[in-house]
């Protein structure tokens, strides 16, 4: 079974310069691989008699290595698997939507939702990690002691993070216990057992002190200082909302395995 960990890292200007720079070359590689794909596509839709053949990742990867690393040296200062699995992801994304499980995938802006994956010998200390390239990373808490063969780093307004996944051990219980869980709009969830959670209503609690900080940013001059200024206080607002709510989903699983554990004694 595989379990998943995530962190904040604790990081230095030059680690920020490396991260940053990951982030541009998976951005970059996905962008182009959506808008390659998308052409594709569309040519195909156009010529039903003469389809080219939809790439595969490593389809991909190699036109890239060929066609675009050559003309960008700034590929070369970042891990080499940091395109790869932009370009795997960007795959998987067309998949689901061939499935009719999501939608079309969506081009990548920058400094919105920015991350990478890195992918090969990676060390797991106490509280800290070595990854590829970019080196040694401190964490603020303590790490679990296992094995990892790749790891994805995001960024959340000002804060980077670092999650992967292990593999453990698979625990069985004989616990038969059920409880109902009633979802609803007035309340986030009601139990049978009599309790539930009401809900944070984050969005709704920062909405006019969101749409103000909007407001005062319509004109300022876009990569000037205090437009970036403006745009760091928005994000950090958008990850206040956005922890409000996963505190909220954390405290009524919480809440839901406490129940369980009642019912059934």
């Amino acid at each position: 079974m595989l379990l998943g960990f995530k962190t904040e890292l604790k990081i230095n200007n030059q680690q920020r310069r490396a991260l940053m720079k990951h982030c541009g070359v998976a951005r970059h590689a996905w962008n182009w691989g959506l808008g390659l794909t998308k052409q594709i596509l569309d040519h195909n839709k156009a010529n039903p008699d003469a389809k080219i053949k939809f790439p595969s990742a490593i389809d991909l990867h190699k036109w890239l290595v060929a066609l675009v690393k050559s003309e960008h040296e700034w590929y070369y200062e970042c891990s080499k698997s940091t395109p790869q699995q932009a370009l795997m992801a960007l795959r998987e994304a067309w998949k689901r939507c061939f499935n009719k499980t999501a939608g079309v995938p969506r081009f990548k802006k920058k400094g919105k939702r920015d991350s990478f994956t890195l992918e090969g010998t990676i060390k797991v200390g106490t509280n800290k990690i070595q990854v590829p390239v970019i080196g040694v990373l401190r964490t603020y808490e303590r790490l679990p002691q296992v094995l990892t063969k790749s790891c994805t780093i995001s960024r959340q307004a000002d804060r980077w993070f670092i999650s992967f996944r292990f593999e453990v051990d698979q625990q069985t219980t004989e616990n038969t216990s059920v409880v109902g869980v009633d979802l609803g709009v007035k309340n986030l969830a009601t139990l049978s057992t009599g309790g539930g959670s009401a809900g944070a209503k984050s969005y709704k609690k920062y909405e006019a002190k969101l749409s103000r900080m909007q407001w005062l940013n319509r004109h300022k001059i876009i990569g000037s200082a205090n437009w970036k200024k403006a745009q760091l206080q928005i994000a950090r607002l958008h990850r206040k909302i956005a922890n409000i709510r996963k505190d909220t989903l954390h405290k009524l699983t919480t809440l839901l395995v406490v129940c369980q554990g009642n019912f059934a004694g």
